[in-house]
């Protein structure tokens, strides 16, 4: 799935109105969508429980997600686009918490000093994130509460061009906004007669994000070539066949074990032989040649 996160941490910048918005556009256009609200004050939910209570033909269901902040790294499966609500004063290890998981993050801007200068201060933060410098994350910048009367779309697009921030679009202030949000509605939900105008600036936004969501790697599952596979159970040869051991585990059929031959009875054991030992012949047995040599010596020294 693909996570669109809403981030500003100026309050009051229009992030339910724009997080509500866009998951009701993916909801009308017959796309599984999730609106997550990590905002403890659940402005998104509210809205959602009010969107259910309403006959919405045209729209798909969209399925809510009360966040917990701990747990914004996973968000949950089964959906194609995934819709964060985030907090004001979004920093430091929470906004990194968030854009390590975000594939887009969306930036809604008014047209004042103090919105221009905390959405500049938070893109600033977020360039030093590794997916956003990278480019694997992708920030734009939204107009909220744009007065058509007005230069502040010119001013936000040039306050944008020199962050070097992709300014996609500009959304006027419109009483059509406040009814919707109060009745679980947007401006997709109203006939064309009465949202023709604002659904008109709408297009360039989702221009922007279609081929950016396309664009968003899916995992390749591959095996691992360091994880040693175990080597096939060779069969098992019976006096009824051959059998393979993975056949029968695989089929619950018990394997045959061989069968075991009775000892054969004509075999007796025979007892080890013990080494017979060496007998020492006495002198007195010594060959007669040597008997003959005293002999012959002994008188011949008794007449010395």
């Amino acid at each position: 799935m693909s996570v669109i996160a809403v981030v500003n941490r100026k309050g009051g910048s229009g992030k339910s109105t724009l997080a509500t918005h866009l998951a009701a556009h993916f909801a009308n256009s017959g796309v599984p969508v999730m609106l997550g609200d990590v905002d403890r004050q659940q402005s998104t939910q509210s809205w959602l429980r009010s969107r259910n209570l309403r006959d919405l033909p045209d729209s798909a269901p969209i399925v809510g997600w009360a966040v917990d902040p701990k747990r914004v790294l996973r968000p949950p499966a089964g959906v194609r686009h995934v819709v964060l609500d985030t907090p004001g004063g979004l920093r430091g290890f929470d906004l990194a918490r968030v854009v390590a998981f975000a594939d887009v993050i969306l930036m809604p801007v008014c047209n004042s000093i103090f919105d221009r200068e905390s959405a500049a201060d938070c893109f600033h933060e977020m360039m030093a994130l590794p997916r956003v410098a990278s480019g694997r994350c992708k920030v734009a910048a939204v107009g909220m509460r744009l007065d058509a009367r007005t230069r502040a779309a010119e001013v936000l697009e040039t306050w944008a061009r020199g962050l070097k921030l992709p300014f996609i679009g500009v959304l006027r202030e419109a009483q059509a906004y406040v009814r919707c949000v109060e009745q679980g509605l947007t401006v997709f939900d109203l006939p064309d007669a009465q949202s023709q105008a604002d659904v008109a600036q709408w297009k360039p936004i989702v221009a922007w994000l279609d081929p950016v969501l396309r664009a968003v790697r899916r995992p390749v599952l591959r095996g691992n070539p360091s994880v040693e596979r175990p080597a096939p159970v060779p069969s098992v040869h019976t006096a009824a066949g051959t059998v393979d051991r993975d056949a029968a585990s695989a089929s619950h059929a018990p394997v045959p074990s061989p069968p075991v031959l009775p000892a054969p009875t004509s075999i007796r054991p025979v007892a080890p032989t013990m080494p017979r030992p060496t007998v020492v012949e006495p002198m007195a047995h010594a060959a007669p040649a040597r008997l003959g040599l005293f002999a012959w010596l002994t008188p011949r020294f008794l007449h010395r």
